[in-house]
């Protein structure tokens, strides 16, 4: 009976072991959310926003002022070079032209007189009837009146070409997407062209002005793949390339923006001009990486200070790593850029790791545990680890269980939450 007694309390001794073992692991467990630390691909991108249009966009306007008579091409329509695009009602310039030639034909009549007038005379002086005072004077009326004729052949002339600016022609191969005028309007045309059409060259091929804004600017490159989402079509993916980073920055309330041009395809022509596009730049990549959630990046326990995640321990000793926590970055990782996989560099932009710290629950006593590592590119939900005692498979703390603990850690900027990444004061995922 003793020996059953003890038996019996051996096993209660056993339950209550296991029980605090597992049991108090699972409850500790239960009180945070967690999630595994696998491997995938990160790609970090600008977004920004801008505007479709046509590679070559030319605006035909009339150099003379006149009433529209006459329409050949309206909205949409395909043109040609050379194609008679609108004609202006001709008769005030005609009658013009008109009144210049006629006084170019009273010149030449005048002209005609002096030269008459100036050999009589020279022919007065060889005799010696006429002195030579008069006959440089006539000579003097007959220079005059061959000047007088030039310049009436150059009015004619100019009326002449006013008179052809009437008929409007394209100066290109496209497509008409827009049209000021009406027949019957009134064209003024003074110290600027009006505007009469607008004609895009090809709508086949097209760009994108997008405006990055300048802390981003750095990092966009030529050739860099573009994503982009129009709202005409928005489970619509499209695709283009960075053709060209101008100089020409705008100020709008002390935001610096700089147009970045898209090269886009538009085979189809669903695509049009004006269209508003939202602009998705990968300016870093890789294609297998070890990850974690930014989540687990910004949270920390209650009460945890800076300055306990700065002295989590790291791969380069105790030391030296609070010291480079402190800093919140590192010169890199010996070797560079990150490589992927199968060895091959990835695209990351210049970014070098950043050192941070995630909160893992490795022992029983359910007490969270700040482990540093090295981070590298984001795409706004992952973050690439480069670096540190972190292991793939492991789990890391991403928020508390309970929706008033998640509301004050698991959300920067909360009240009583850390106000950056690893007990603030660290670097934030972009």
């Amino acid at each position: 009976m003793k020996k059953k007694i003890w038996w019996l309390l051996g096993a209660a001794a056993i339950v209550v072991a296991a029980f605090l073992a597992f049991g108090g692991r699972g409850k500790a467990e239960a009180k945070y959310r967690t999630e595994t630390v696998d491997r995938g691909a990160i790609t970090q991108a600008v977004t920004a926003s801008g505007f479709l249009s046509a590679v070559t966009t030319v605006k035909v306007g009339s150099q003379v002022s006149g009433i529209i008579q006459s329409l050949h091409a309206d909205f949409n329509s395909p043109v040609k070079k050379g194609q008679l695009l609108a004609e202006l009602d001709p008769s005030a310039l005609q009658a013009r032209l008109d009144q210049n030639e006629a006084n170019l034909e009273r010149a030449n009549v005048e002209r005609r007189n002096a030269e008459i007038a100036l050999r009589r005379q020279k022919r007065l002086a060889e005799e010696g009837l006429s002195p030579q005072a008069d006959v440089d004077g006539v000579q003097a009326t007959a220079d005059a009146a061959r000047a007088s004729v030039e310049q009436a052949q150059a009015t004619v002339k100019q009326a002449r070409t006013d008179l052809s600016y009437t008929k409007i022609y394209s100066p290109i191969d496209g497509v008409v997407v827009n049209r000021e005028y009406d027949i019957g309007q009134t064209v003024a045309a003074s110290f600027q062209a009006p505007t009469i059409f607008t004609i895009a060259q090809d709508l086949t091929k097209m760009q994108v002005a997008a405006d990055v804004s300048e802390s981003d600017i750095g990092r966009i490159q030529l050739g860099q793949p573009v994503r982009f989402t129009v709202d005409a079509y928005p489970n619509r993916e499209f695709r283009g390339d960075v053709d060209q980073i101008r100089l020409n920055a705008t100020v709008n309330q002390n935001v610096v923006t700089y147009p970045v041009i898209i090269a886009v395809a538009n085979p189809e022509g669903i695509l049009r001009p004006n269209m508003t596009a939202n602009v998705s730049i990968d300016v870093a990549s890789v294609a297998d990486t070890m990850r974690v959630p930014n989540a687990a990046l910004r949270w920390r326990p209650e009460g945890a200070t800076a300055a306990d995640a700065a002295a989590a321990p790291a791969a380069g000793g105790p030391e030296g790593s609070a010291a480079r926590s402190a800093s919140g970055s590192s010169r890199g990782t010996g070797g560079g850029a990150p490589r992927t996989a199968s060895g091959g560099r990835t695209r990351t932009g210049g970014q070098r790791p950043t050192r941070q710290v995630v909160w893992t629950l490795p022992d029983p006593s359910g007490e969270p545990k700040a482990i540093e590592v090295r981070t590298g590119i984001s795409d706004g939900r992952y973050t690439q680890i480069v670096g540190g005692d972190l292991a793939q498979g492991q789990s890391v703390i991403v928020g508390y269980a309970t929706s008033k603990a998640e509301g004050s850690g698991a959300f920067p900027g909360a009240s009583g939450a850390p106000r950056g990444p690893g007990g603030g004061g660290g670097r934030r995922p972009i």
